[in-house]
């Protein structure tokens, strides 16, 4: 669920820096208005470099999505050091962060954007069902080990897991497409039910 940044200070490798590049560009342009000569606007390097990766801008966007995945997947927080309530907690605090701040605004609702192209284009759709899948796999986990710990209930993890996923991406639909602030009163009846129906007695 955090958008991984650590590339946008110090990119790596071209690879790195033409994810930046894409990064910085959807969020001032979001998917519509974007295009590969955008993208090169903010690439630190030849703009020759993007035509020979990329066909389209699809194609590169596709390739981001992906990049953005493993940066999830490195950058998720763990629980080494605490329980699983505390791990918990920082998922909902994630899930109900996200896209609301001044500097990820833009790209929560860039990515709302690409989320929707999954209605008619099955390469993104491919790539949005295997996020939620992780994420969701992700929280199982987190749940499984809490009931093994005895912090959490007897629940479903998948179904819980489930309702977590759903809530982010609910979360992240609201925030950037309506000015209806309902947020807080959801995050409060959230918290009210991992409180009241997650957390063992």
């Amino acid at each position: 669920m955090n958008q991984g940044t650590s590339f946008l200070d110090d990119p790596d490798d071209t690879r790195e820096a033409i994810m930046r590049a894409t990064y910085v560009a959807l969020g001032k342009h979001g998917y519509s208005d974007l295009t590969i000569q955008r993208i090169g606007d903010e690439f630190s390097k030849s703009k020759s470099l993007l035509y020979h990766h990329y066909d389209s801008k699809d194609d590169l966007l596709l390739d981001f999505l992906e990049f953005m995945l493993t940066q999830l997947e490195e950058q998720l927080p763990v629980y080494k050091d605490s329980g699983a309530d505390d791990h918990i907690q920082d998922i909902v605090d994630q899930t109900f962060v996200f896209g609301g701040t001044h500097t990820s605004d833009d790209f929560a609702r860039a990515i709302l954007e690409l989320r929707t192209q999954g209605a008619n284009d099955d390469a993104f759709r491919s790539y949005f069902t295997r996020s939620d899948q992780f994420v969701r796999k992700h929280v199982a986990h987190t749940i499984r080990s809490g009931i093994e710990q005895g912090i959490f209930r007897d629940v479903d993890p998948q179904e819980t897991a489930a309702l977590f996923q759903l809530t982010f991406v609910g979360t992240m639909t609201q925030r950037v497409t309506s000015d209806d602030d309902v947020l807080e009163d959801a995050r409060a009846e959230f918290e009210r039910y991992v409180r009241e129906c997650l957390l063992a007695e």
